[in-house]
């Protein structure tokens, strides 16, 4: 079986090789966004998962102070019932550990 260690592996959304170097940068530092609101729902969507988690810099690519802040306006929109804190109950196919007896 041939050896793939010397190409790059294709990136499955953009079709484009995956470059570990490559620097991520942060949406907010490119829009020159002094600070974080919470009821920007669009762009605190963008960093919560699909289970209301939120999601970690390496991931987004935010720089440090503006991490701090997504986390808190994300805080600050859970409470004000504006984002879910979780999703939905587990559906009826199961998951976690089973019943509870």
């Amino acid at each position: 079986m041939p050896s793939s260690k010397g190409k790059p592996r294709p990136d499955r959304k953009r079709g484009r090789p995956f470059d570990p170097t490559r620097r991520r940068y942060c949406h907010f530092c490119k829009d020159k966004v002094v600070e974080v609101d919470y009821k920007d729902l669009v762009t605190l969507r963008r960093c919560i998962s699909e289970r209301g988690k939120i999601k970690a810099p390496r991931v987004t690519g935010t720089c440090r102070r503006h991490q701090r802040q997504v986390a808190v306006a994300v805080k600050r929109a859970r409470e004000m019932a504006l984002l879910p804190y979780a999703t939905v109950g587990r559906d009826l196919a199961g998951g976690g550990r089973g019943p509870r007896r």
